[in-house]
């Protein structure tokens, strides 16, 4: 069975070695129909002072955009890149796949230890049992 998205798909993305890493992994499941729209999402604090300064993140979050252009531009797929602001990067994910009509959320698991994943609230875990539309998680190319 060949896995294919001829529709749009939100993809969000951690750090530019996720970037590429995911969207190596997504290309061969792209079609001329697709929409891929990479997503990074800059935490906000909530009241509290930011982790770095807005610009520092915003520059961080096109280098990954670069890395995913990259990896996608042999696909005949549609690209779109957006930086996404909130204080919990999963709701505003799937916020973000609501507002544009996503027909999935696509990810690839970062690697990381049991201890890692306690204390950070393990993201991709969350990602699977929060859902609000169907989510995919591609294994690593």
């Amino acid at each position: 069975m060949t896995l294919t998205f001829d529709g749009t798909v939100l993809v969000p993305v951690a750090d530019p070695d996720d970037s590429e890493r995911t969207a190596t992994a997504l290309a061969p499941h792209l079609e001329a129909g697709s929409t891929a729209i990479i997503v990074n999402v800059i935490e906000k604090a909530g009241g509290a002072p930011d982790k770095a300064p807005m610009d520092q993140r915003e520059k961080y979050a096109n280098e990954m955009f670069e890395r995913a252009h990259g990896a996608l531009e042999d696909s005949p797929a549609t690209v779109e890149t957006d930086i996404l602001y909130g204080t919990d990067v999963v709701e505003r994910t799937f916020a973000e796949a609501q507002d544009c009509n996503a027909d999935a959320v696509v990810f690839t698991a970062r690697e990381g230890n049991r201890i890692a994943e306690l204390l950070t609230g393990d993201v991709a875990r969350r990602m699977v049992k929060e859902a609000s539309v169907p989510v995919v998680a591609l294994a690593q190319a």
